[in-house]
């Protein structure tokens, strides 16, 4: 017997599958297929829902097959042969049927997040000095190598140093399949407990980091004049200790008049290429503060994890001294601390990406 959230999963995909057939419909309308701008709008709008219908109507076939072969091992009036021969269809076609189920659930609390292979992170040191620099270098060391792992590809956008070999800051961008949902949970404030390079009595101190997950679509609806919405400002580029990365003119600020964003960006001795990353960057904060301002109004009481850890939520504490790792959002603590710094995330990912799914289930 389907529970509540099944069901209504069921008629949401159910809704979704109808969309495909009166999208398809509308394809075969010689009035839109002579529209090209309107024919590849239906195509975009298709190619996003058959990712979820295509695996719902296999879904239901195997349902359908299932519901039949019950009706006839209840039905007393069906040869004995007729009703054996159901039931062992039964015990072939139940794990299949719950199992497409399991994957359907999961796709469609996820299928925006699946959508988006590229993320930009912002890591910045917060309170600490030099070792919450020397922490951001080893949150961006262990994003990349696992990263790395996972097949993505790591491009440094811009970085302020600090000079004991940290950095106060650094942005970055991560391309691959379905890399929101591996770092988009990476969102808000991190703590480190550890004993500093410098420290000479062997005390333990606290420093944060804070880090942005800005998604990167391929497309992002947002229009910008650059001209009128945007307030440029052009400056020298300055390296690591105050010294100058160049003598010109090369650095650029970007800031949004309407909603304040404010992007930075100094690390190419490029003018245009700085105005051009910053730019990137920009559009990114934009569909971000956009997206987030347009969720608060659908339901402000709803607040699904990935993506909504902002830099005033603390979510991690890494305790070096007893080699753990807290993930204070779903109460989860790792003692493998020193994997997960190498890179090791895979653990730490499910367990959110788990919890994640049935918040989403629940919200449906």
């Amino acid at each position: 017997m389907a529970n509540d959230v099944d069901q209504k999963l069921i008629a949401k995909l159910g809704e979704l599958s109808d969309r495909c057939d009166e999208l398809n419909t509308q394809l075969a309308d010689p009035e839109v297929a002579s529209d090209p701008t309107r024919t590849i709008k239906i195509t975009k709008e298709l190619g996003r829902l058959k990712r979820l219908v295509d695996p719902f109507r296999a879904f239901r076939k195997v349902r359908a097959e299932l519901e039949e072969s019950r009706l006839i091992v209840a039905d007393k009036t069906q040869d004995a042969d007729m009703r054996e021969l159901a039931q062992s269809e039964i015990v072939a076609l139940e794990p299949k049927h719950d199992e497409m189920l399991e994957a359907l659930k999961s796709k469609i609390v996820t299928d925006d997040d699946a959508a988006i292979n590229s993320v930009i992170l912002e890591i910045r040191a917060g309170t600490g000095g030099d070792e919450a620099a020397l922490f951001v270098r080893d949150l961006f060391q262990m994003y990349t190598r696992f990263a790395e792992k996972k097949r993505c590809t790591v491009e440094v956008l811009d970085q302020s140093g600090s000079d004991a070999g940290g950095f106060k800051e650094i942005t970055i961008n991560i391309k691959g399949d379905e890399v929101y949902r591996l770092f988009g949970y990476e969102g808000g404030g991190h703590r480190v407990q550890r004993v500093p390079q410098t420290e000479t009595q062997g005390r333990v101190h606290t420093s944060a980091a804070t880090v942005a997950v800005l998604p990167e679509p391929e497309e992002i609806n947002i229009s910008v004049n650059w001209d009128k919405d945007v307030e440029e400002y052009v400056s020298r580029a300055g390296g690591p200790g105050g010294q100058n990365v160049n003598k010109v003119s090369s650095a650029i600020r970007l800031v949004h008049t309407e909603s304040g964003i404010t992007v930075s960006m100094r690390d190419d001795k490029s003018q245009h290429k700085n105005r051009s990353k910053g730019r990137r960057i920009m559009l990114t904060r934009l569909y971000d503060y956009y997206r987030q301002k347009s969720d608060a109004q659908r339901d402000s009481a709803r607040k699904s994890m990935i993506g909504s850890g902002d830099r005033s939520q603390r979510v991690r504490t890494y305790n070096f001294p007893q080699n753990r790792l807290s993930d204070h959002r779903i109460g989860l603590d790792l003692y493998s601390l020193d994997k997960v710094i190498q890179g090791e995330l895979d653990t730490l990912v499910d367990a959110l990406q788990t919890h994640d799914k049935e918040q989403r289930l629940k919200d449906l």
